[in-house]
């Protein structure tokens, strides 16, 4: 049983992608990478200027260059933004190049978690509930098509939804059992 090459995270802005990807890598021991941050950190602005210099469209033609790249390496956990799967090439190299994680959580839950950040340049509007709301419609869809699992990331620590996947995992043969404290130093 081996630990599926890459492992992809998909899911709405909120749903947890980025601290779940960072404790998962840690727990398997890969690399993580955010494609937000990459976008970042090689164009040397943060996501809403280039939503204000760019457009929506300049974004996503960033981030698909950027998945492209980073789903060609292997052993990774990869968080992706979540309208990464609103461009057929991104679905494309997720699906063929690794195992999709799509972490699901209700818009009352993105609600509370975005409430205060201002690096999200969709949700800068009037009614940021009725845009959640709009986006999900749209992209839970795509999400479910694209994804070998599903998991719920609403009012649960993160260590539990890792825990979580780690199980999934392993029940789908892509990992190990780990051995119980007690198998390991013996019964005595």
């Amino acid at each position: 049983m081996q630990t599926p090459t890459n492992i992809f995270l998909i899911g709405p802005m909120g749903a947890g992608k980025s601290t779940i990807g960072k404790g998962l890598a840690r727990e398997l021991g890969y690399p993580f990478f955010d494609s937000d941050r990459e976008i970042e950190a090689r164009c040397g602005a943060d996501i809403p200027w280039i939503f204000d210099v760019e457009g929506e469209a300049g974004f996503r033609r960033r981030e698909q260059q950027i998945i492209d790249e980073l789903t060609l390496n292997q052993g990774i956990v990869l968080a992706t933004g979540g309208g990464a799967v609103t461009q057929e090439s991104n679905c494309k190299h997720l699906a063929q190049r690794g195992y999709v994680i799509y972490l699901m959580t209700t818009v009352e839950e993105q609600l509370a978690r975005t409430a205060r950040d201002r690096q999200r340049p969709l949700l800068q509007t009037p009614d940021p509930e009725a845009k959640l709301r709009e986006l999900f419609e749209q992209r839970d869809p795509l999400y479910r098509q694209l994804a070998d699992l599903i998991v719920r990331t609403d009012r649960r620590p993160p260590r539990y939804v890792i825990q979580e996947i780690q199980h999934q995992l392993t029940q789908a043969g892509h990992l190990q059992a780990q051995p119980e404290i007690d198998d390991v130093l013996g019964d005595d």
